[in-house]
This record gives structure tokens, C-alpha cells and sequence, in this order.
């Protein structure tokens, strides 16, 4: 086995699960970064679907009390259908959209330069969201309407466009739409379980085809990387917004984003044709 294929995986892993819950787009880092390491075969194709899969594993871990109590209540208590009710809802926009466009936008959109294109607008709307006027009205997932999910949902399915970030897209839509900081996140990470494992499994029986037992080594140490890396940022991310905006993940976005459209405009580096 190649030691330096693995360290490459220890490291698309790591990106993966520190990015999936941040409004900072982990498609996009593993675009960029999969592009600059030369790591962008049909191979890196199942090796993302699955540093994806364990990254959403990690949230449902860190859930699981949440999880088990809504799976055990749900066929008599009211919170419990209701809090799934919301999920699904806010599931649909983007599951109907993806199964749509998904094809195309991949094959369009899935390079470099419009990543960081979609990460500099994706930070200046988050400038613009942070400025206006905030007054949360729901502060726990149990008062969304159906309405609020909804709203939420096709907020997702913004994401679709490589860059813009599927968990920021989903607080700011969020934010914008009622949601208190807090429950924005929450709502967020709930919401990416269905919307994941349906992404997951659509792309997997996609690129059946190219699994292969030897890159196995590979897979796992990209796995472990991502499931760990995710459960630290979520239990992180919560509490770094309990008392602080999302202005800092909004000028990273626009200096890295700027940072690689400059790279491209100079020709300091050769990314995948645009």
C-alpha cells in the first residue's frame, strides 16, 4: 500500500469532518484540496461518498440520545412525530431538486474555480445576513411549523452548487427565516442526516462499479479521520456559536476563495479544467 495514498486520506478525511458542519462547504474543500493532491480519479469518487458517510455517523453518535428517544416515542408521542414531520419536510426540496439536476450540476459544476467563486459570494451573504436586524421567534426545533422547515429545506438545496456549503446554507437560511442561532445548527445537523444518507446512497449505487477490495486501507483510514474530526467540530461548533457570529467563517470563506481564484488567474497553480 502506498504510504503517501494514506496520508492523503488521513488528510481529505480530516477536511471532511471538520468542514461538513461548518458553513464553509466541505464538497468544496475536498474539490480544492482532492484537486491540488492529485487526488481526483474515479477511486476519490467512492472515498468521498464514504469520509461523508462516516462524518454524518459522527453526528448521529452525538445525537443518539435525541435519536433513540424520537425513534422510541415516535409512534405515540407528539414531539417526537412532530420533530420528524419537520425532517421531512425540510428533507424534501433538496431531495426532489437533487434527483433533478444532480447529474448535471456534477458534471458542470465540479471543479475548482467555481468553488472558490461560490465560497466568496457564499461569505459576503453571510456578511449580509449577520448585519441585519436579528429577532429569533423559535428557539427550539419543537416550534418550527411545517412552514419553517420548508423554508429551511429549499435553503438546502442551495448547496447543490459545490462551494456554497450545505450546513451554511441551512443556518442562514435559518437565521433569516426565525431560527435562533442555537437551534439554526441544530436543525442543521439533524437535517443533514436524511439529506446525507439519501446523498450517500444515491452516489454509491452510482459509482458501484468502481469499489474495489484493495482500496479498502485507504477508505478506512479516511473514514476513522472524518467520523473523528466530525465528532470534535460539532461538539465545538455549538459552543464557539453560543456566544460568538458567523462573521469569522465569512472572511475565511471570501480569503480562501479569493486565494484560489488568484492562483488560477496567475497561473501559480493548474487546477482541473474550469
Amino acid at each position: 500500500m502506498d504510504l503517501s495514498l494514506l496520508l492523503v486520506a488521513l488528510v481529505l478525511g480530516i477536511i471532511e469532518g471538520l468542514t461538513e458542519f461548518l458553513p464553509v462547504s466541505s464538497t468544496g474543500h475536498l474539490i480544492i484540496f482532492g484537486d491540488l493532491l492529485g487526488y481526483n480519479d474515479d477511486t476519490s469518487k467512492v472515498f468521498k461518498i464514504v469520509i461523508q458517510l462516516a462524518a454524518i455517523l459522527a453526528v448521529c453518535w452525538d445525537y443518539r440520545e435525541r435519536l433513540i428517544k424520537v425513534a422510541v416515542g415516535l409512534p405515540t408521542e407528539r414531539s417526537a412525530q412532530h420533530f420528524v414531520w419537520m425532517l421531512f419536510i425540510g428533507f424534501l426540496p433538496a431531495a426532489i431538486l437533487g434527483l433533478m439536476f444532480h447529474s448535471t450540476i456534477k458534471g458542470l459544476l465540479f471543479n475548482p474555480i467555481t468553488v472558490a467563486t461560490a465560497l466568496v459570494v457564499g461569505g459576503l451573504i453571510i456578511l449580509y445576513v449577520e448585519k441585519r436586524a436579528y429577532h429569533p421567534r423559535i428557539n427550539d426545533v419543537d416550534e418550527m411549523r411545517w412552514t419553517d422547515a420548508l423554508k429551511v429545506g429549499f435553503a438546502q438545496a442551495l448547496a447543490m452548487i459545490p462551494g456554497t456549503s450545505r450546513s451554511g446554507a441551512t443556518i442562514m437560511g435559518g437565521l433569516i427565516f426565525g431560527l435562533s442561532r442555537k437551534t439554526a445548527a441544530e436543525f442543521s445537523f439533524f437535517l443533514a442526516i436524511p439529506t446525507m444518507f439519501a446523498a450517500t446512497a444515491y452516489d454509491l449505487y452510482k459509482n458501484w462499479a468502481l469499489l474495489r477490495i484493495e482500496d479498502l486501507p485507504v477508505f478506512a483510514v479516511g473514514f476513522v479521520a472524518s467520523f473523528v474530526a466530525a465528532m470534535w467540530a460539532v461538539k465545538s461548533f455549538i459552543k464557539f456559536i453560543s456566544n460568538h457570529t458567523f462573521i469569522v467563517f465569512a472572511w475565511y470563506r471570501i480569503a480562501f476563495g479569493l486565494f484560489v481564484l488568484a492562483t488560477w488567474y496567475f497561473g501559480w497553480v493548474e487546477w482541473s479544467e474550469v
